[in-house]
């Protein structure tokens, strides 16, 4: 039976993927398990393996193309097959919003929906961003296959729209500030990555009610563990230990403790995830990337060191697979190395919440009453108030600190 090649859906949000390129040529035999395309999404470029055996044929999208997800985009055929009829339809896959006509409006909402066109297609994100923008969707032509209208045609449309509705200045008026200079410089270059993280961080900062909660970490038994550990660790696992590692280790250890922080605000309500799966934020050309070390509570940190190394060495390579990148449920973002004292990190949906972490340096301080220099460490939890409130994020800092200042109880 011929196996569809359909652009996959990576994550929740996801309305389409970019093709970066294709493993196989047409024609060419292929086995199931191989990596047969590459796509881009919000979150990294990832390899998609194939889901069958075959000969790549009927193949419908090319380098570069932006494809909805669930649209078919090639096909898996064994000897003696053909292309099914209709292989090459545009489909998204996803639900799709037939709008109606505008004449069977009945009565009017209070902020009013934007018109429509008969047996238009426009997918759901797009139609809430018409309303919220109030772009009148009667006078769009979809970029989408079939005409189906996307939300970057909605994007679009609003900021032609808010250009267009700028007022000209009177010419008797007198400017009160001299007029703004064009850049001199070309355009930074923003990857398609980028926009849509652009896009997500704007959405999780204007929707998700963030607070946030601060403490500094004397971090002198954590870099001591750390030291003793990484003989041990380079020997058994052949990687060398990171702080970042033991936070992984920690903060999954807070979590199970503490399974709200752990939870996703899903539907109006708060689901509780069965999985510990700690995502780290990870900077690549133009964007970053979270990707995930699952389980991360039931590993050994041997395990997680080089869970990590891996990761980030598939993300700096472009080579990231579509497991490595979904299905976290708390996110930690470390910018020590890069000498950041503290610093907040904007929630990624539906998680309850994301670590900063800032580096480990020395401070002046008070111990046991005397002046003392201790490598100080600040963190910095941003929480979602529906799913967390103040007195449990500062409960889970408390045990989060514990494990990061006696790290010898849980690591023994």
């Amino acid at each position: 039976m011929a196996v569809s090649v359909v652009m996959p859906a990576l994550e929740m949000a996801q309305e389409t993927g970019k093709l970066v390129s294709w493993k196989k040529k047409e024609g060419e035999q292929v086995k199931k398990g191989e990596m047969l395309l590459e796509v881009e999404t919000d979150k990294a470029v990832v390899e998609i393996e194939a889901g069958g055996d075959g000969v790549l044929s009927g193949v419908t999208a090319k380098v570069g193309d932006v494809v909805p997800v669930g649209q078919t985009i090639a096909w898996l055929l064994k000897p003696g097959e053909s292309v099914p009829t209709g292989g090459g339809q545009q489909h998204s896959g996803r639900k799709m919003d037939a709008a109606p006509a505008a004449a069977t409006a009945a009565a009017a909402p209070a902020a009013p929906e934007p018109a429509s066109v008969a047996g238009a297609k426009i997918s759901p994100k797009a139609r809430r961003l018409a309303r919220e923008h109030g772009v009148d969707i009667a006078k769009l032509k979809g970029s989408g296959p079939g005409g189906e209208i996307l939300a970057d045609d909605i994007l679009k449309a609003s900021a032609s729209a808010s250009a267009s509705a700028a007022p000209a200045p009177a010419a008797s008026a007198r400017p009160t500030s001299p007029p703004p200079v064009a850049p001199s410089g070309p355009a930074d270059a923003v990857s398609s990555i980028g926009r849509i993280m652009a896009e997500r961080t704007t959405q999780s900062w204007t929707t998700v009610p963030h607070f946030f909660v601060a403490r500094d970490v004397d971090a002198t038994s954590l870099n001591a563990a750390r030291e003793g550990l990484i003989p041990v660790i380079e020997k058994s696992h052949g990687v060398k230990i990171t702080l970042t590692d033991l936070l992984v280790a920690a903060v999954a250890r807070a979590l199970k403790q503490f399974p709200r922080m752990n939870g996703s605000w899903v539907n109006n309500g708060v689901s509780l995830n069965a999985d510990v799966n700690v995502a780290l934020a990870m900077a690549v050309d133009n964007a970053v990337v979270t990707a995930v070390i699952r389980n991360a509570d039931k590993l050994a940190l041997g395990a997680i060191a080089k869970q990590r190394k891996e990761l980030t060495e598939r993300a700096k390579a472009n080579k990231l697979q579509p497991a490595d990148i979904s299905g976290a449920t708390f996110t930690i973002s470390n910018l020590g190395m890069f000498g950041v004292d503290a610093f907040t990190a904007i929630i990624v949906p539906p998680q309850a919440g994301i670590l900063a972490v800032g580096a480990a340096s020395d401070r002046v301080v008070a111990v046991d009453g005397m002046i003392a220099i201790r490598p100080m460490m600040t963190i910095t939890l941003s929480s979602d108030h529906r799913i967390i409130d103040g007195a449990r994020a500062a409960q889970f800092m408390q045990e989060l600190v514990g494990l990061l200042t006696d790290p010898g109880k849980w690591l023994a």
